[in-house]
């Protein structure tokens, strides 16, 4: 064990300058959507298609900035990175929309519910990343830890894919909720974007506050494959923060592109189980490697290449698999939790 070199201090291009142009600019763009949904309007496809363009040119563009500045292998870390993160991100979405619905949320107050929860998830990404790069330096095992998560996580997903789980969201079990609404009453009707209201006298809580809580409960559970996984493929915590950050920025313009075709994902959980499998097993290789030289790594460029295939495998089966579904119609689709 002396050989291992695990826990050797991270390497990060990312200085104290560029973390802090970076996290305001992640602030900046969190704050410019809030004051984009502050008078609550129905989002129109246009709007919606409109900020996605946005979201993607961006952290495209930061992409070719980092490969120019710092090298093809920064630049295909980010990437792979970037695309592992914006494919759990849409199963995130599945499950906002479903706690949406669950919540019967009005149309003109869902983005902002979606802010929430994207401002609730790049804290708790902010403060795993964060936990996982102290364990990266301190704990020799740490990279067969994460694999053991992966894995487990894997498993779990293809189990529920293959016996056909229905994902579903019943807001009378959370925990959450039901804290809440022990301590504090609850209004039955929603009063624009307040989540407290003063009746007879006494502070109420809206139903907009329980599913903020909802939201936020949902991205603890999400963090905890998520960075896993992006550290999967880099061990640079900044770049790992910004696939994080760019990722989980576009998700409410990307909501509203993808909410009628989310249901056609039917094939979406096969394909996360290969990907978080797929990395599990990449970080138990990297691990033993630090052990036993004559171990094999999977190089990022196929990890790259393995993932774009497996996401457009199981997007053209998922749309193959639905095509003949009525406009509306919804099928049951392999549950995440």
């Amino acid at each position: 064990m002396t050989e291992l070199h695990l826990a050797a201090d991270l390497q990060s291009v990312g200085t104290p300058t560029l973390w802090g142009v970076t996290i305001a600019g992640v602030l900046a763009l969190l704050l410019l959507d809030f004051l984009v949904t502050r008078r609550p309007h129905e989002v129109s496809l246009r709007e919606a298609l409109g900020w996605s363009a946005f979201y993607i040119a961006l952290p495209l563009a930061f992409g070719a900035w980092i490969w120019s500045a710092y090298g093809s292998k920064q630049g295909i870390d980010y990437l792979t990175g970037y695309l592992v993160e914006k494919s759990l991100s849409v199963d995130n979405l599945f499950v906002f929309m479903l706690l949406l619905a669950a919540f019967a949320v009005p149309a003109v107050l869902a983005q902002r519910v979606l802010l929430y929860g994207i401002a609730g998830a790049l804290v708790l990404r902010a403060i795993f990343i964060a936990l996982g790069a102290a364990a990266l330096q301190t704990l020799d095992f740490a990279f067969l830890l994460f694999a053991v998560i992966l894995l487990v996580t894997a498993v779990k997903l293809l189990r529920d894919a293959m016996s056909g789980h229905q994902q579903e969201v019943d807001i009378n079990k959370m925990r959450s909720v039901r804290l809440l609404r022990r301590f504090m009453p609850v209004t039955d009707d929603y009063h624009g974007t307040r989540m407290t209201v003063r009746i007879d006298g006494r502070r109420t809580l809206t139903p907009l506050a329980l599913v903020v809580v909802a939201v936020l409960a949902t991205d603890v559970v999400f963090a905890v494959d998520s960075v896993p996984a992006v550290y999967g493929i880099t061990e640079d915590p900044y770049l790992v923060f910004a696939t994080n950050a760019f990722a989980l920025l576009g998700l409410r313009a990307l909501y509203f592109v993808l909410h009628a075709a989310l249901s056609r994902l039917v094939h979406l959980t096969y394909g996360l189980s290969i990907i978080l499998g797929f990395i599990g097993v990449k970080l138990a290789l990297h691990w033993a490697h630090g052990i036993w030289d004559g171990v094999p790594e999977i190089p990022t460029p196929i990890s790259l290449a393995v993932i774009v295939v497996v996401l457009v495998v199981v997007t053209l089966t998922s749309l193959r698999a639905t095509r003949d579904r009525e406009p509306g119609e919804r099928e049951t689709v392999a549950g995440r939790r």
